[in-house]
């Protein structure tokens, strides 16, 4: 693989992606309030977002927070109250390069840290390589294959590799694959099945906004982990950005993960940390 070029990430940049990540949850959550009965929500929250899909959804959360200024009281309040409302916790994902006033006005009220996760980026000005293993096919998701690619994502999230990877298993199989239909059906986004040996081995995608292209989940299905499916998938992807015209590429993963160790081998290097920190429903 070429060498690539290391990325500075300053604020602009940080704040370029949390904004991307802000409004695809934004845009996922807002196609769940549009169904009858659902208690869904959009919030805006200090330049960042507040959102509610069901309960134990994976878009349950305030992303994007921290570079809009130190949010106001009483807005923490209504956010707050709004998830109580709903029986769920207030979890805001807050990134390092945000205003540390931030996270002490958050603690101060009563968020205690959960977990942290990585985000990290790949400058596509230079054309990437396209590495296939051997027996691996990479394709589009094609017609009458959505199922296939919903199910091979979910398997392979509720499965994870190691206990570092994100405990996507604490979702319910219906609830995680409702917000994976909202999350794809919002904005421009491109899957991607693994094949090995006609076998469907695991699934991919990738949304593009604005000359970034954000790896938005991969999964790799037990039974064919340690054959370079996460690789060949990662590298698709590249080109694909590439060609699509971004210049650059994110993906986020649990700190020490086979997820971030495969990212890295095909050039992303870590660019900031979010600090997920979460307060109780009362």
């Amino acid at each position: 693989m070429r060498r690539v070029s290391a990325l500075f990430c300053d604020l602009p940049l940080a704040e370029r992606i949390e904004r991307a990540e802000a409004r695809r949850m934004a845009d996922a959550t807002a196609l769940a309030r549009n169904r009858p009965g659902s208690a869904a929500f959009v919030r805006p929250v200090a330049g960042g977002v507040a959102t509610f899909a069901e309960a134990g959804s994976p878009l349950n959360k305030v992303a994007g927070l921290g570079f809009g200024g130190v949010p106001a009281a009483d807005v923490l309040d209504e956010t707050e109250r709004a998830f109580a409302a709903v029986g769920c916790p207030a979890q805001v994902e807050l990134a390092h390069l945000a205003d540390p006033s931030i996270a002490a006005t958050l603690t101060g009220r009563g968020y205690r840290l959960e977990s942290f996760e990585n985000v990290l980026g790949r400058d596509l000005r230079e054309p990437p390589d396209r590495v296939v293993p051997p027996g691996i096919e990479i394709r589009p998701v094609g017609p009458g294959e959505s199922g296939a690619w919903l199910e091979a994502s979910v398997d392979g999230f509720t499965q994870p590799d190691t206990p570092a990877e994100p405990s996507a298993h604490v979702f319910g199989r219906e609830v995680l694959a409702t917000a994976l239909r909202d999350l794809v059906a919002a904005g421009d986004v491109r899957r991607y099945l693994a094949v090995c040996d006609g076998v469907v081995a695991g699934a991919a995608s990738m949304c593009v906004t604005g000359g970034l292209a954000q790896f938005t989940g991969a999964a790799t299905l037990p039974g064919h982990r340690r054959r370079g499916v996460q690789t060949a998938l990662l590298s698709a992807r590249l080109a694909d950005a590439a060609a699509a015209g971004c210049d650059l590429a994110v993906v986020t993963t649990a700190p020490a993960s086979k997820s971030q160790q495969n990212a890295q081998r095909r050039g992303f290097q870590v660019l900031y940390t979010r600090a997920v920190l979460v307060k109780p429903a009362e």
